[in-house]
């Protein structure tokens, strides 16, 4: 498109549009958590209604990992080459098509295919919010507008399980599937009011092929080992949680699927408080010392996890009080580590996002595939998954993340 044909967003303007590109991006981050919390509360009877074995439900958020993961490795350098907006809008098109595959399936085998769809598409929308973050601010600034955001998105987590409990006792499974598909046309609807927000001579040039080839070169960066490495484990625990919580809360404690939302909610709010105490401190401490002082937090709670669902001490609140912490975490580690990664390459935004985020969910795929392969009717395999996340996060936020308050 023609320098004078197209409007790029600048950080001026992004700055008096205020509530309206917050609103947006928050939207376009939270494809990642709405597309698996809403269909949470409906595992045990989507398990039920398509005869799935052990384990075969946690295996279709597996799948969506797969697709989430490996999408972002090819959207990022589109993005960098061609834009935001236009790739965002075909990735918005392809979850719609996924998430309506899912509402049509008719095994556990053909939802997770569908659930891979869904992901590809949904993977461009939070892969390339990110590097849009990147575009209209920098360094502490960008990692306290990414902890704004990541406080505005909770509530989708916060409202999914809630939500999609709601949709399942009034109507089935499926519904919570056609529901995705209008949440992405809203979406898409919304992303036209929004300019592009990379300049076209800031653009990478360079063959796809070889943006590609790049991405060998920045996991030899020890600033993105560090950063990346420890948003990577977190993420593991964080899925194992999210794939380990239906079955362990329904099945095992008898809690009631209308329940579950309130309960998976609970750790929502420690997400956001964590994230704004952590937006009005990252300029005080820095970044990094509250990555750092995050992982801590994640590996202590992991191992706490462990001990309790190893010995069934304390009973459900027991198991709650763990999780909370280690959920609550999260305030601390994925806002700082995705703007410690993003800083030290700015002109590869869109890549350096990709990795990170392709890193993040291949983990998780990790992550819930681990619980669902250990699977034995009881709380154990999420525990163990998230203790050891914990331990891994802390590893590589205090052996590789540089001793210094700044991410830049």
């Amino acid at each position: 498109m023609g320098r004078t044909a197209e409007h790029i967003l600048t950080k001026a303007e992004a700055g008096k549009g205020g509530l309206g590109v917050l609103a947006l991006l928050s939207a376009l981050m939270g494809f990642a958590s709405i597309s698996t919390d809403l269909y949470l509360p409906a595992l045990p009877a989507m398990a039920s209604a398509l005869r799935g074995g052990p384990g075969a439900m946690e295996w279709t958020i597996s799948g969506y990992l797969i697709g989430f993961s490996l999408g972002q490795l090819v959207w990022g350098p589109i993005g960098d080459r061609y834009g935001r907006r236009a790739p965002v809008a075909l990735g918005l098109i392809i979850f719609a098509i996924g998430s309506a595959g899912c509402a049509l399936a008719a095994s556990p085998g053909q939802i997770m295919g569908w659930r891979i769809v869904q992901a590809l598409g949904a993977c461009a929308a939070v892969v390339l919010s990110r590097a849009m973050v990147r575009d209209l601010y920098e360094g502490e600034k960008a990692a306290q507008m990414m902890s704004t955001l990541m406080t505005v998105m909770a509530v989708a987590p916060l409202i999914g399980p809630l939500l999609g409990g709601q949709i399942l006792a009034i109507a089935s499974w499926r519904a919570i599937f056609w529901t995705l598909v209008a949440v992405g046309a809203v979406t898409l609807a919304a992303l036209a009011t929004m300019p592009e927000t990379l300049p076209i001579e800031r653009r990478n040039r360079e063959p796809l092929r070889a943006a590609f080839g790049n991405y060998v070169r920045l996991l030899g960066e020890r600033r993105i080992l560090g950063f990346a490495g420890a948003g990577a484990f977190f993420y593991g625990g964080m899925f194992a949680y999210i794939a380990g919580t239906p079955f362990t809360y329904i099945d095992f404690y008898r809690v009631p699927p209308s329940w579950y939302g309130l309960l998976f909610g609970l750790g929502i709010v420690g997400v956001m408080a964590a994230n704004l105490l952590n937006a009005r401190l990252v300029a005080i401490l820095g970044g990094a010392r509250l990555l750092k002082i995050g992982a801590l937090t994640a590996a202590v709670s992991g191992l706490v996890l462990a001990f309790e669902t190893s010995s069934g001490l304390g009973g459900l609140a027991g198991l709650v009080a763990p999780l909370l912490v280690f959920v609550a975490a999260t305030g601390f580690i994925v806002a700082n580590s995705i703007a410690g990664a993003l800083s030290a390459f700015p002109e590869r935004a869109g890549a350096v996002s990709a990795l990170v985020g392709a890193l993040q969910y291949g983990s998780g795929v990790a992550g819930s595939g681990l619980v669902g392969a250990l699977a034995d009717g009881t709380p154990w395999p999420m525990g163990l998954t998230i203790a050891l996340s914990g331990l891994g996060c802390a590893a590589c936020a205090w052996g590789f993340v540089p001793a210094t308050r700044n991410l830049n």
